[in-house]
């Protein structure tokens, strides 16, 4: 995946992470590799991680171990091209990522699509905490019942318990603060096809220092050990 390109894979890799990482703007990111006599424009960083962020996460979500069935899901806010865009996002009661998907509407057609995703890659969870959005109501009873549907197995889970409750949800709205600190000093995306590449690439990164990747647990591997390995696979 690397091959061909004019920087070695460790300057890349190093571009990619500390911008999904940490605070750091492009032009910030140019200056500190200019210190060290390497000379590469602030829209070359910004083409390798719209580019790679997408890759490392895929490969991230073949090696993510299982989250547990019981689940916080909302909606956060994400400025895009100067105008809202709603992401939305599901925790585990340990505190790990589930799922999450950009969206440019905030619907009915936007919940299901997002609650879709996480059942297929996840199954039916068998708790569903929610705030008092109806729509995110519908959008499960309406995606358990195709999954249902859908299964052809002997053995049909129970439909997931809805449990609608502003205050049982402060654990997710505590999540999304550590998205939202890392976004703010972008200052908003340029494009909507830029910000779904970079925040899988932001949200990979905080499921790494969760130690979400399999055998990450117990080794407790650094950030950059973690990117390493998946970049490996490339």
């Amino acid at each position: 995946m690397f091959k061909g390109r004019h920087f070695e894979q460790s300057v890349i890799l190093l571009c990619v992470r500390w911008y999904l990482s940490y605070g750091l703007s492009l032009r910030d990111l140019k200056e500190m590799m200019a210190e060290r006599r390497i000379s590469v424009d602030h829209s070359t960083i910004h083409r390798w991680v719209v580019h790679f962020a997408p890759l490392l996460a895929d490969r991230f979500n073949r090696r993510k171990r299982a989250v547990t069935g019981k689940w916080h899901a909302d909606e956060t806010y994400i400025k895009v091209r100067g105008r809202w865009t709603y992401l939305y996002r599901a925790i585990d009661s340990n505190g790990d990522t589930v799922e999450f998907r950009l969206s440019e509407h905030r619907d009915l057609s936007a919940a299901k699509r997002f609650f879709r995703k996480a059942f297929a890659r996840h199954g039916r969870p068998e708790r569903i905490v929610i705030d008092g959005s109806q729509t995110n109501r519908e959008a499960i009873i309406s995606c358990d019942t195709t999954s249902r549907l859908q299964d052809r197995s002997c053995r049909r889970p129970e439909s997931p318990c809805i449990r609608q409750s502003q205050y049982l949800n402060n654990r997710i709205e505590q999540d999304h603060r550590r998205i939202k600190r890392r976004v703010r000093p972008m200052l908003g995306f340029k494009s909507f096809k830029s910000a779904v590449a970079t925040l899988s690439g932001i949200e990979m990164i905080h499921m790494l220092r969760k130690r979400q990747l399999q055998d990450a647990y117990a080794a407790n591997p650094s950030i950059s050990d973690q990117v390493e390995s998946l970049a490996a696979a490339f």
